[in-house]
């Protein structure tokens, strides 16, 4: 088993970067690569590498976590990753990562068809003071982050 610690952050003192921060044009990359690294390193606190929010990018390159913890378990870095994703799983063109990264930005789940998502976050918004009908996903996590952190400072 190899123990070596990767460059990581550390979650439960930190949040991941912000879904917004993009990587070679993907949203949620940089997110999904922070947790994914403190996974590893055993410092994921309240983050869940492979989660729903993870999966949206996933699922939108064929890939899977497992081959992303793979590339991460073995250094790769940030750009690695990227150049790892224009090779593998589905290949999609510069305009399609634009478009699907516009999509996700703006994903508002007051909109999800789904009764119980809505009412889950519904939920999340009411303990952070938010109204789901004017808070997006990612204006959600952001929130959520912020408040992590000034609970950690």
């Amino acid at each position: 088993m190899n123990t070596t610690k990767i460059q990581a952050k550390d979650l439960s003192m930190e949040p991941p970067r912000s879904p917004r921060q993009l990587i070679a044009g993907y949203a949620i990359l940089a997110r999904c690569l922070d947790k994914g690294r403190a996974e590893l390193n055993n410092t994921p606190g309240e983050y869940h590498f492979g989660c729903p929010l993870d999966k949206m990018l996933l699922d939108f390159k064929g890939v899977s976590a497992d081959d992303i913890k793979k590339l991460l378990r073995n250094g790769a870095t940030d750009e690695a990753v990227a150049d790892w994703l224009s090779t593998n799983g589905k290949q999609v063109t510069r305009a399609e990562i634009d478009a699907w990264t516009r999509k996700v930005i703006n994903t508002w789940p007051s909109d999800e068809p789904d009764p119980e998502k809505r009412e889950w976050f519904a939920g999340e918004c009411k303990r952070l003071g938010l109204d789901p009908e004017k808070t997006s996903l990612f204006d959600y996590l952001e929130e959520d982050d912020r408040r992590m952190a000034l609970q950690t400072a």
